[in-house]
Formats: structure tokens, C-alpha cells, sequence
């Protein structure tokens, strides 16, 4: 077995230990932004189905071809999204996972509509509050979620990136409160360091890079 196939086995196996009801239901996101497809070829080979990428220009270069050919991949964009890139970004990419604006929001709006194409969307919640970072602030959550379902939009859940101040376990408790009040089915949070954390908090999109793939250089 493949060096990296390995890794996510025993990610798996992890996250098999700590929910083995619900294994099935959480997904796995392989970061593959930066590496090159040859490094991530015996993952697809393998039969996983989610990746991640940071950039819409990178994700197009990279997995424009292999798309075509295997339609069971589903690429997630986990960087933030300019307006001016929505275009391409609905051409390439199946989930969103960075809606952080209205204005935003409009533009996806208007360009599924001319591509006939409906990403599923999750919205970044800004659950620190931080200046620095993107994300809809929690209490403006609610009127920005019913300003996207007016637009059509198919908004399946909500991501965070939580601080970096070792409070890590009380935000993700906070935004599974959040995704439970409004009734969502997707949460995606946690990464290489923190999945197993996430999970416990119902985390069922967790984005795993250099766990699965090693460091990048």
C-alpha cells in the first residue's frame, strides 16, 4: 500500500474508533492545494472521491482533465473566493466551502444560472470574531443565511477556522450549536491537527493536508 494511501487508512481507522456509527457520513477532504498530481495519483487510484484546493486557477490546471474522465471526484474549494473568479470556479469546483459575503453570494447566484451548474455551498462563520479573518460574524448568520436562500442558492451547511489560541474545543462546540439551530446537515471544521477534535463536535467534513500528504515543501 501507497505511503499516503496508508495515512488516510489510518485516519480512517481513527475516526472509526471515536464514531463507528457514523463513519459513513463523515468525509474525508484530502488537501491536495500545492502538490503535484503524480503525488496525488495512488489516492484517486485508491478510489477516494474529495480533495481540496486553495485556488481556482491551480484546481483548473491540475484536475480539469482528470474530471472529465473520473466524474465521482468531487473537488472542494477551502480558500476564499473573489468575485472575479466565480466564473471558473463554478466550472471546476462541486462544493464552496468559503461563502464569507453578500456580495459574493449574489455573484455565485448569477453565474449558476448562466452555467446551469448548482455548487453545494457551506458558509464561513467568523466563530473568533477576528479582524484578520473572513467569515460572517454568528450574529449576523441568520439574516445572511436568509439572504442566500432567497437567491437560490444551495447552502448545505457552514465551515470555521477557528483561532489559533488553544481554545480550539470551544469554538467547534460553539458552531455545532450554531449548524444545530439553523438546522444543517454538513459542518465542516478541523484539520491535520485538530480533526479528531472536530469530529467529536460533529464535524462531517474534516480537511486533512499533511497528515495524508506529508509536509509541503
Amino acid at each position: 500500500m501507497h505511503r499516503i494511501v496508508n495515512n488516510l487508512e489510518e485516519i480512517k481507522a481513527k475516526i472509526n474508533q471515536l464514531k463507528p456509527d457514523l463513519q459513513e457520513k463523515i468525509k474525508i477532504i484530502a488537501v491536495s492545494k500545492t502538490f503535484l498530481i503524480k503525488d496525488i495519483e495512488p489516492l484517486i487510484e485508491y478510489g477516494h472521491q474529495d480533495f481540496g484546493e486553495n485556488k481556482v486557477q491551480e484546481a483548473k490546471d491540475k484536475w480539469a482533465d482528470i474530471k472529465n474522465i473520473n466524474h465521482k471526484i468531487k473537488l472542494h474549494l477551502i480558500g476564499r473566493l473573489q468575485t472575479n473568479k466565480v466564473k471558473f470556479a463554478l466550472k471546476i469546483f462541486d462544493y464552496i466551502h468559503s461563502l464569507d459575503s453578500e456580495k459574493l453570494a449574489s455573484k455565485i447566484a448569477e453565474e449558476q444560472v448562466k452555467q446551469k451548474k448548482k455548487p453545494k455551498i457551506l458558509i464561513q462563520v467568523n466563530i473568533g470574531n477576528e479582524e484578520q479573518k473572513s467569515g460572517i460574524k454568528k450574529e449576523k448568520l441568520d439574516d445572511f443565511y436568509k439572504f442566500c436562500k432567497n437567491l437560490n442558492l444551495d447552502i448545505i451547511g457552514t465551515m470555521c477556522i477557528p483561532p489559533n489560541d488553544n481554545n480550539t474545543e470551544k469554538y467547534f462546540s460553539e458552531m455545532n450549536k450554531i449548524n444545530q439551530e439553523l438546522n444543517f446537515k454538513e459542518l465542516s471544521m478541523g484539520m491535520s491537527g485538530d480533526y479528531l477534535e472536530a469530529i467529536k463536535n460533529n464535524a462531517t467534513y474534516v480537511r486533512v493536508g499533511s497528515k495524508i500528504f506529508g509536509s509541503r515543501t
